[in-house]
């Protein structure tokens, strides 16, 4: 009887660590076809997500159909609105699931429910209404894309070890970035300037949602283990009481998450990039695939170079040398007035929020327990998001009142502070030698 407590303690260890091990032995069992599924999901959604999110297509449909800057910044808005009301959501939704992939599938089926009417409402409306259920769409998109990155993330960092994430995220947008670049090449080419099936732009979108399916039914191809440990199911309204503590007892958790929102803010500029290419060169088909092109292929080169920096040197090091890349590059973008200097400066646009996504997706998977792993991820979903959608409203507001000069001057500003705050007050996670 003496040593009942101590002995039940003892072989609850022994039973947790016997879990931990023949968790895994599971993901290195499974590695080889979870790398190759991540990949090919990654590649074929990646594609047609870009073609969505890249800073060309849509605002200059956008444009096209309002013909103000702050509609433009208004629709997209609207996605990143979408985007930070649910991500604390997704994470509630799964933490307590020991599996989370069936999750992730129905809810990335929706997101691309946003896409798919985003492409017929294109096709088949007038353009006013065409402008508004463009904007109910985009933020369709950003609510379920808010849900499905934390479940992805989550999921990656279930299946692929540390010592190999950097590298498969990448390769994995290396090839996405690619592919994605001759994708945006024809869809400017020889879907908008050739108004193909009577809407360009809609028939991009289309061939968006297209890719982005088979990307997801890869991802069914991904054998996910048991969690040896998850939270007990919380309710969503006490998890987000929760939240405050969190980043309390993490301080340097909480210094990332404000730069990270620092540096999202900095995308207010984003959506007039290609507009200010507009009114500087004009914007025909070609213009707009070549600009597209230049961006997505930067990601292309830059990620292989930031995914090979992360997995040697650590994540922090990319967040600084791509938030850095991304600003020098707003800087350069005011001065030019024609086709390829801005081809130039759109790759080095390209190549900055290519690392800035990589770093901020990857260092966050690092601060701490596994069990507060789809949280802390919502958490910083939530801060870049709530950037992101306040950012374009901003920046539209800016470019109708004052000019362009203005809202890329600011963002240069919001972009420098992220850098420093990260450079002095943030060090390396993987350094701390927390368990992973």
């Amino acid at each position: 009887m003496d040593g009942g407590p101590s002995l039940a303690r003892t072989e609850e260890t022994e039973a947790r660590l016997a879990a931990e091990e023949a968790y895994h032995a599971e993901v290195e069992q499974n590695l080889r076809r979870n790398y190759a599924a991540n990949l090919a999901h990654g590649l074929l959604g990646q594609t047609g997500f870009r073609l969505v999110t890249a800073p060309t297509f849509v605002p200059a449909y956008i444009y096209l159909l309002s013909g103000s800057e702050f509609a433009v910044g208004l629709a997209l808005a609207s996605q990143w609105l979408g985007n930070a009301l649910s991500s604390t959501l997704g994470a509630t939704l799964v933490e307590h699931r020991k599996r989370v992939l069936s999750m992730g599938l129905l809810v990335g089926w929706g997101m691309r429910g946003g896409v798919l009417g985003l492409a017929l409402s294109g096709y088949f409306l007038p353009d006013h209404w065409a402008l508004i259920f463009a904007c109910i769409f985009l933020c369709l998109f950003g609510l379920f894309n808010g849900v499905q990155s934390v479940i992805f993330q989550l999921l990656m960092a279930k299946v692929i070890p540390l010592r190999l994430r950097g590298r498969l995220t990448g390769f994995r947008n290396f090839a996405a970035g690619l592919t994605a670049a001759g994708v945006a090449y024809v869809g400017g080419k020889y879907f908008v300037e050739a108004h193909a099936l009577g809407n360009g732009y809609a028939t991009t979108f289309l061939a968006a949602f297209a890719l982005t399916s088979i990307g997801l039914t890869m991802l069914m191809l991904v054998r996910e283990p048991d969690s040896p440990e998850v939270r007990p199911r919380t309710s969503f309204l006490l998890r987000l009481r929760e939240i405050p503590d969190i980043l309390r007892e993490d301080r340097e958790l909480s210094r990332f998450v404000i730069a990270s929102g620092l540096a999202a803010l900095g995308t207010l500029a984003v959506p007039f990039y290609v507009l200010y290419a507009g009114k500087a060169i004009g914007l025909s088909g070609t213009t707009l695939g070549a600009l597209s092109t230049a961006f997505l292929l930067s990601q292309t080169g830059a990620n292989l170079i930031w995914g090979s920096l992360a997995d040697r040197i650590g994540n922090r090091v990319v967040f600084l040398a791509s938030v850095g890349i991304w600003a020098v590059s707003t800087v350069v973008l005011m001065g030019m007035h024609s086709l390829w200097p801005l081809v130039a400066v759109f790759a080095g646009l390209g190549a900055g929020q290519a690392g800035f996504q990589n770093s901020t997706q990857n260092m966050i998977l690092e601060f701490g327990a596994r069990e507060d792993l789809a949280m802390r991820i919502a958490i910083l979903n939530t801060a870049t998001s709530s950037m992101m959608a306040v950012g374009p409203l901003l920046g539209g507001l800016i470019a109708d009142s004052s000019s362009f000069v203005a809202v890329f001057s600011i963002s240069t500003l919001m972009l420098s502070a992220a850098f420093v705050l990260v450079l002095f007050a943030v060090g390396e996670p993987r350094k701390r030698g927390l368990f992973h």
